[in-house]
Formats: structure tokens, sequence, C-alpha cells
């Protein structure tokens, strides 16, 4: 049984916001979220499985890409209500973009500035062959 899912803080939607973070590195890949069943998928498989909300749907991190998610730590904030995942990054991409990490933009001069390189092109990422 699953008592450790009740001690979660689930929004009314029945979610929960998920950082994920490089494990070697500390660096911060990505934000999503999971529901109760993403959330235990991710803890009986050891790889990120999130709660798409466009598709309204569970979204396992690389089904398409490649770029899985081993989780090596699960951790509760102090007031139970976002969720951080250390992980190992397959291919050292997170975002669909082709960069390491979603959070590949600066604010610079009142603008938004890329400041991470595109390290595969994402026609290439996500073709269908």
């Amino acid at each position: 049984m699953s008592i450790w899912l009740d001690e979660v803080r689930w929004t009314e939607d029945g979610l929960v916001p998920v950082i994920a973070q490089d494990a070697s590195s500390g660096r911060v890949l990505m934000f999503a979220w999971m529901n109760r069943e993403s959330l235990r998928l991710t803890a009986e498989e050891g790889y990120a499985v999130y709660w798409s909300r466009s598709r309204q749907k569970l979204w396992r991190k690389g089904e398409e890409s490649g770029h899985r998610q081993k989780v090596l730590d699960i951790q509760l904030d102090c007031d139970e209500d976002v969720i951080l995942i250390k992980v190992e990054q397959a291919g050292g991409i997170a975002c669909h973009t082709g960069r390491q990490s979603c959070f590949y933009r600066s604010l610079q001069d009142q603008q938004w500035t890329a400041v991470d390189p595109v390290l595969k092109d994402p026609a290439k990422i996500y073709s269908k062959t």
C-alpha cells in the first residue's frame, strides 16, 4: 500500500509540481507535474513519469526522444507540496528544444536571451523514422 503518497499535499486538480535536477551537476533541468499515479510509477519503475496537463495523460519522459530520466532520489519539501527528483538525464538533453535544460533563457537588457546552445536539432530528436 502506498501510504507515503497520502503525505503529499496535492492541488485541487490532484497534481503536485515537480522539479527535475541533474544528480551530478545540480542543474535544474525542467519543471513538470505529477499526479498520484505518475509519482507511484516513477517510484516503482525508477524512471520519470509525469502528468501532461495539455494532453491529459501520463507522459514517460523520453518516450519519443529517448531522453529518459533515471531517478536516483525523490524528495518532498517541508510543506509537502513540491517534489524534487534527482536524475541521470539520458543523452544530456532534457528540453524539447534540444538543450540540456528547459531553463536556457536569461533576462538580459529587458529581454529573454538564449544562453545555452542547442545540442541536437529537435527535428532530428522527434523525427518519426
